[in-house]
């Protein structure tokens, strides 16, 4: 009887507050009172109060608010008339409401998000960690993360306040936020990190919808990429004869695609185990696109608090890993002046003006930059795939659905570029590596040389059409290895200037094939067989190197038509030395000084009298490749072939003319055949453009020209020779090469170093170079005569012993080669380094240039040719 008592007097009372509710409402609409916006209070019928505020609003003014605002006197009665068991409001209204449905049979409340452009009508609570979770009904706010994705108060309440059970999980998440992060922890970031589900996609081809899991699941790279349908997921599957494929998708999915949804999102993705972490060690993770939260990231802060990890520990971090030492992708906090690296916390300009929708929060586009570049250096042998890449994107929600299909754009950028599935990769011609959209396009590359041969590889895994034309009955170019001597000598080039990140060093790892690190020891001998006590030589290439840096110091403020040739200002600085120190050098040190001098012909590739002394070394002002140098003991000739395999590569098929007047292209060669294209690359040395080997029409214009006569034409010669034995041995000491002191200025640059070509000591292999005047000495000499020269030097610098005549040798003759006459570019005086960008540029968009002679920031080297070509190749594919 008393049960039935107060159920009908809370009946009665609910009525009552109904009608007062209904009567205070009219009463405000003729008063002009209504729901109000973010930072008022709006009232409904029976008693409801209910705060709207902005999410922009802080958790402490929002708890503010709610304890200072009075509330109206019909809450207050009704409270008083049947007082709470606890002393939230929300427990009065939560009762009220349900007493409504109960007894009165009420239609359920719902309360839409408050967030501004939320499509959310009916939000339901993902996170259920609060008992009285509102899971899909009503709750006094919801909480937005995506237009799909949002929490109750209930929940909100359960892991904020510190007396409630979630509040110990939320304050060790932001203790170990805190410690590793440099963004603030909020219960937002808390619940995107740890309690939004996580979504997958079926692995079925003929599927592939996407899948909410329970909360109790981890997603893991692996599981992600054997996932189907109905293993343990959001939805449930009611019949065991019902293929779980079949049932729809969720509807949210689709909104994802939308670059609304995508500005709707309030926190943005951080990656969980990505694989980037051991790259980025020394970096704040959430800084990089990964989660402070995560172990991975973890162990890095611990073990390196102070943030400042140097590059070897970090390579020592990568090469426990199994990587090579070479690949580095990632700039490290305070480290510059290293080629082909990122930071990894920056968008490159390229990159901001190819997603500019990531100018305002780049934390998406870092986290899967950086995951892409990270999987390739991990393993550079296979083509890095939209999927193999999205298996590895673990974050929580509905934005993960949103990385997958962003890293497939962000893949095809860098692929385009030539920062990942680039080398001699290995590509399916039925699967390109970009998009068909790429593929209407046929081009034409002349020369079959490093830069030609790599944008060739590069168009035709793009899924372009292209053909090569050579004139040679080789492909190469300037690349031509000798293997009669037992081992493989490079006619042309054959050392390696820096390893790390250096295109060269990534091929090698493609091929397997190994390099010899050159050792720093280089003994000076005399023609006599005395070696140079090496304190001389330390003294002198002090002296040698300061007199550079006084050139340098001299061309800080001096313009292009005051340039003078390099050698003239050494000289001046040298004479200038000697008058104002009273220092005099021994005629030891003059030679010596002579050697130094000589190896800077070598270098530059020709007198110092023609080289420029205000951009001698322009390419300095850039990154450069770090490292080791090495010697390739395989040859580049490995790494061309590979280039050119399944390539249609025309052999003696000289190219004489480019007529670029219409549509199409016509390209003629010498033996009257015509080629029609749309776009041509021309990668021809320098000589050949200098010499008009290739008529254009129309003309190149009078600045193309212009540049290209202010680089200079630079000559190297080589010479090898194999012995019966190793009779330097003894001298050397298991250095790699020694150096020979020139007896007189006017035997500067003849047979200067010596290099051991077998560093296992299998076979008797010296090779030397001419360079700088000695090489006019020798133009007019026979192969036997220039041998005999070689030997006579030998034999001064071994004079204490016999040294063997040759069994086998060569020696070649660049300058006389007809598709060549050179060895590599340099700017003459009174050029600048801005000529090789103006020979690179493109004309009309229909013509290209590539080549050594066309990278600034490369020249002289094969990485500089390959790199170019793939320069071109880009720019190429994204017309």
């Amino acid at each position: 009887r008393k049960g039935e008592e107060k159920r009908r007097e809370r009946r009665e009372r609910g009525g009552r507050k109904r009608e007062e509710g209904r009567r205070w409402r009219s009463r405000s609409q003729r008063e002009g009172r209504g729901r109000g916006g973010g930072g008022t209070i709006g009232w409904q019928a029976g008693s409801r109060a209910t705060m709207y505020y902005s999410d922009t609003d802080s958790l402490s003014g929002i708890s503010g608010r709610m304890r200072t605002k009075k509330r109206p006197a019909i809450l207050e009665t009704a409270m008083d008339n049947n007082p709470p068991l606890r002393s939230s409001g929300r427990q009065v209204k939560r009762k009220t409401f349900e007493t409504e449905e109960e007894e009165d049979g009420c239609e359920k409340k719902y309360r839409k998000c408050e967030k501004a452009g939320c499509t959310a009508t009916h939000p339901v609570c993902f996170a259920s960690a609060s008992e009285r979770c509102a899971k899909n009904g009503y709750t006094s706010r919801w909480y937005h993360l995506s237009c799909g994705e949002h929490f109750c108060n209930e929940c909100f309440d359960h892991c904020y306040r510190s007396h409630k059970d979630g509040y110990e999980k939320y304050a060790t998440w932001k203790r170990i936020w805190t410690s590793n992060g440099k963004t603030e922890p909020s219960l937002k970031a808390f619940m995107s990190d740890q309690l939004v589900p996580f979504w997958v996609q079926c692995s079925k081809p003929n599927c592939a919808k996407w899948r909410q899991l329970t909360r109790d699941i981890q997603m893991t790279a692996s599981s992600a990429k054997t996932y189907r349908c109905g293993m343990k997921t959001h939805t449930t599957v009611k019949s065991e004869n019902t293929d779980p494929c079949s049932l729809s998708e969720d509807l949210r999915v689709g909104e994802v695609e939308d670059n609304k949804w995508y500005s709707m999102l309030i926190v943005p993705p951080l990656l969980k185990d990505s694989p980037a972490a051991p790259f980025l060690g020394a970096y704040y993770p959430d800084c990089v696109g990964m989660s402070p939260s995560c172990v991975n990231t973890n162990r890095f802060h611990n073990e390196y608090s102070s943030m400042k990890m140097n590059s070897s520990e970090q390579n020592k971090t990568i090469q426990s890993s199994g990587m090579s030492p070479y690949f580095q992708p990632f700039y490290q906090p305070n480290e510059c002046g290293k080629a082909l690296c990122v930071r990894p916390d920056v968008m490159e300009l390229d990159e901001l003006y190819e997603f500019p929708e990531y100018s305002r929060d780049p934390t998406m586009y870092l986290a899967l930059r950086n995951l892409i570049l990270a999987l390739w250096n991990i393993n550079c042998t296979e083509v890095l795939t939209p999927q193999k890449c999205a298996n590895h994107i673990v974050v929580r929600g509905l934005v993960r659905i949103r990385c997958v299909i962003e890293v497939e754009k962000i893949l095809y950028f860098v692929t385009r570029k030539g920062l990942v599935n680039t080398g001699v990769l290995t590509v399916n011609p039925d699967r390109p590596l970009l998009p068909s959209c790429y593929h209407k396009k046929n081009v034409i590359v002349i020369g079959a040389g490093a830069a030609g041969l790599a944008a060739a590889r590069q168009l035709r895994n793009f899924g372009i059409k292209v053909m090569v034309l050579e004139a040679r009955d080789r492909i190469g170019g300037r690349v031509w290895d000798d293997y009669s001597l037992g081992v493989t000598v490079g006619k042309g080039a054959q050392i390696v200037n820096g390893c790390i990140n250096n295109p060269i060093a990534l091929m090698c790892e493609q091929l397997g094939n190994k390099m010899h690190k050159l050792g720093d020891r280089c003994d000076l001998i005399e023609e006599g067989g005395r070696v140079v006590d090496p304190t001389i030589d330390k003294s002198i290439d002090f002296h040698f190197n300061a007199m550079l840096d006084v050139v340098a110091d001299w061309r800080k403020d001096k313009k292009q038509f005051q340039d003078v040739p390099l050698g003239e200002k050494i000289e001046e600085i040298y004479k200038a030395f000697s008058q104002e120190s009273g220092v005099q050098f021994s005629d030891l040190e003059v030679k010596v000084l002579q050697f130094h001098l000589g190896n800077l012909e070598y270098a530059c590739g020709s007198n110092l009298q023609q080289v420029s002394a205000r951009s001698w070394d322009h390419n300095e002002f850039f990154a450069q490749f770090a490292g080791d140098h090495t010697l390739f003991t395989s040859g580049y000739s490995s790494i061309i072939s590979k280039l050119g395999d399944a390539l249609d590569i025309r052999l003696n098929m000289p190219v004489v003319s480019i007529n670029y007047s219409g549509d199409d292209i016509c390209i003629g060669t010498a033996n009257g055949t015509l080629w029609m294209t749309q776009k041509v690359l021309v990668t021809v040395p320098l000589t050949l453009l200098q010499k008009n080997t290739i008529q254009f029409y129309p003309h190149l214009s009078e600045r193309k020209i212009k540049a290209i006569n202010s680089l200079g034409q630079g000559v190297i010669e080589k010479i090898a020779l194999q012995f019966p034995y190793r009779f330097w041995e003894n001298k050397i000491q298991g250095s790699d090469f020694f150096g020979h002191i020139p007896p007189s200025p006017d035997k500067r640059g003849l047979f200067g170093v010596f290099y051991d070509m077998d560093p296992q000591g299998k076979h008797c292999v010296l090779m030397s170079v001419i360079s700088g005047d000695a090489v006019a000495v020798i133009r007019d000499m026979t192969e036997q005569q220039v041998i005999e020269l070689c030997m006579k030097v030998l034999k001064e610098l071994f004079k204490e012993q016999e040294v063997p005549d040759p069994v086998r040798y060569f020696v070649t003759q660049w300058n006389k080669d007809p598709w060549t006459q050179m060895a590599y570019s340099f700017i003459k005086a009174g050029g600048s380094g801005e000529a090789y960008d103006i020979i690179a540029e493109d004309i009309q968009g229909k013509v290209f240039f590539a080549g050594e002679a066309t990278n600034r920031h490369f020249p002289q080297t094969v990485t500089g040719a390959y790199l170019s070509g793939v320069r071109e190749a880009s720019k190429i594919a994204a017309l």
